[in-house]
């Protein structure tokens, strides 16, 4: 999609500092972080929210956790992290591109908010 800013980082038109990288995914920095550590893990492939993923679609969002397990290994979250997918408005996507949210570096409370 050639509005959608992800997808600008995706082709590296837009600099982003990334994290991690392979075939499928590609994770880079929240440039509003909610936590000491906050990293945002995106499928390379346009998908604009988990109501629109197609069944095919599961092995690509399990490669999306996967990354995140080892970008949060990588960078020592021994003691726990939170992932949060926001899908739609009401639950604060403000990209439409699905994303993770991996978050880490500090205690976090419960219910989310």
């Amino acid at each position: 999609m050639e509005n959608c800013i992800f997808c600008r980082i995706v082709e590296k038109e837009i600099p982003a500092t990334i994290v991690y990288e392979d075939d499928f995914v590609i994770a880079f920095r929240d440039l509003n972080p909610q936590a000491p550590e906050h990293i945002l893990v995106i499928p390379r492939k346009h998908v604009p929210r988990i109501e629109t993923l197609d069944p095919e679609d599961a092995l690509l969002m399990g490669k999306v956790i996967v990354a995140a397990k080892r970008i949060a290994e990588g960078l020592g979250m021994k003691h726990g992290y939170r992932l949060v997918f926001n899908n739609g408005p009401d639950a604060g996507q403000e990209v439409e591109h699905v994303h993770l949210h991996l978050m880490g570096g500090r205690k976090f409370s419960w219910p989310a908010g």
